[in-house]
């Protein structure tokens, strides 16, 4: 990996010379992080540039382009290659999601650990490792890639590169349940959890109360404790309640693991919660905010609490929603059609929120949809902490996009597609046959 990182970096070194550049970013954690990497980095090569952050990375987009520019795609672009080999522009893409071509165009260059079968890392990982081999200097920002990496479930595996970014970023890890925010009271980490939904907590105040006072846990003063100032007795304590909590199947050892916390601000925070905050952000339709969050703006960071609050709230009702309305059951797939009740920006959080419960059994394939004026958001997820299904959720997607028209893109567990609400009745009448059709086959 490390060799790909020297020529990637060398090579564009060589091409922003005397150059303008556009930076184009997906809207989650890990494209924003990205995002606020290279926004530094740039600034301290005294370059400029333009950013720009978006849901999907569509036809119309790419042609919106400005021609006397350099363009920089973070966590998009490998599903958009042909388009991209339009443009007259010079184009770098940093993503780690899937991608079919393996041969580009001298103006393309190209950085993923799929061409390779290098080390999963996420986009803000690579950008990160662009960044310390442009300058030294820019150590300082490894907190972003690890408010990445934990944005994209990927901080279960350690590997050797990862391993450095973390020791780089001088994070504390400490074991515990993994509840977040985990440096806050811990009556709100209860209320608020959706990793685990725990029934009769989750979004009730009163079953945190008795849940606290069944594990032994007081106030001290006016609040309780955070997570992370727990003592062995009093994790264990919580662990239990929790567990009971929880369908018989789920196992402990899915819950507990590492907290990452990093400084942040100047204090020690959660970097799920920060992750989760930066996330909110851009579902709420303020990317920007988020941007400025990673790099540092205190006063958006005030604004970023607000609406982290408020995106909590429409997690719950959403799940809420879910659970109360009528959904499309199949043997082992179930589809979620949200409308206007849900919005598009939060339903495929929603999605792998209920592929990480106890909801759907392990491999149940589950399809989540919502309005977004005259497009439909659709998001794929597997069921399961590691489900064994055969099924590859971005070809499944693929080849019902394909026959209704549409953008899709995502990972054989996760994937996910824009189609157009006219083909609404059609996409999903096509994903049932699909479904019942390979289903019966297996």
């Amino acid at each position: 990996m490390i060799g790909d990182i020297d020529k990637f970096s060398k090579n564009f070194l060589e091409k922003i010379k005397n150059q303008k550049i556009h930076l184009v970013s997906h809207y989650d954690t890990d494209g924003i992080t990205s995002a606020a990497i290279f926004s530094k980095t740039l600034e301290r090569l005294s370059k400029q540039f333009s950013v720009r952050i978006i849901k999907n990375l569509t036809e119309e987009e790419i042609k919106s382009f400005p021609e006397d520019r350099i363009i920089i795609l973070l966590d998009l672009g490998a599903n958009s290659i042909s388009e991209l080999k339009k443009l007259k522009n010079q184009v770098f893409i940093i993503d780690h999601h899937e991608i079919k071509e393996k041969e580009f165009p001298e103006k393309i260059s190209v950085l993923n650990p799929n061409l390779n079968n290098r080390e999963n890392l996420c986009s803000a990982e690579l950008a990160y490792l662009i960044s310390r081999k442009i300058s030294e200097e820019n150590k300082d920002l490894a907190y972003l890639a690890i408010l990445g990496m934990v944005g994209d479930t990927m901080d279960k595996e350690i590997t050797k590169t990862r391993d450095l970014i973390i020791k780089e970023a001088d994070v504390k890890i400490k074991k515990g349940l993994l509840l977040y925010p985990s440096t806050r009271p811990l009556d709100k980490t209860l209320e608020y959890s959706s990793r685990p939904f725990i029934p009769g907590v989750t979004g009730d105040y009163k079953g945190t109360f008795d849940l606290l006072k069944e594990s032994g846990i007081e106030k001290i003063g006016k609040n309780y404790k955070a997570l992370i100032d727990l003592d062995e007795k009093e994790m264990k304590n919580l662990v239990t309640s929790v567990m009971l909590r929880l369908p018989a199947k789920e196992k402990t050892t899915d819950y507990i693991g590492n907290l990452y916390l990093i400084k942040f601000f100047n204090r020690i925070e959660d970097a799920r919660e920060i992750s989760a905050m930066i996330n909110a952000c851009s579902r709420m339709d303020k990317p920007g905010i988020a941007l400025l969050l990673c790099l540092g703006n205190a006063n958006a960071r005030k604004q970023a609490e607000k609406i982290y609050v408020k995106y909590r709230q429409h997690i719950i009702s959403g799940l809420k929603y879910i659970d109360k309305n009528k959904k499309i059951k199949g043997k082992e797939y179930v589809i979620i059609n949200a409308g206007n009740a849900i919005k598009d920006t939060i339903i495929g959080t929603l999605a792998s929120i209920l592929s990480f419960s106890s909801v759907y059994k392990e491999g149940t394939i589950i399809i989540a949809m919502a309005y977004n004026d005259d497009k439909i958001k659709v998001s794929a997820r597997m069921a399961g902490k590691n489900p064994k299904s055969g099924w590859n959720l971005k070809k499944l997607v693929d080849s019902i996009t394909c026959l209704v028209g549409g953008n899709s893109g995502g990972h054989k567990k996760a994937a996910g597609c824009i189609i157009s609400k006219e083909n609404e009745e059609k996409f999903i009448e096509l994903l049932k046959k699909k479904l019942d059709f390979e289903l019966v086959k297996v």
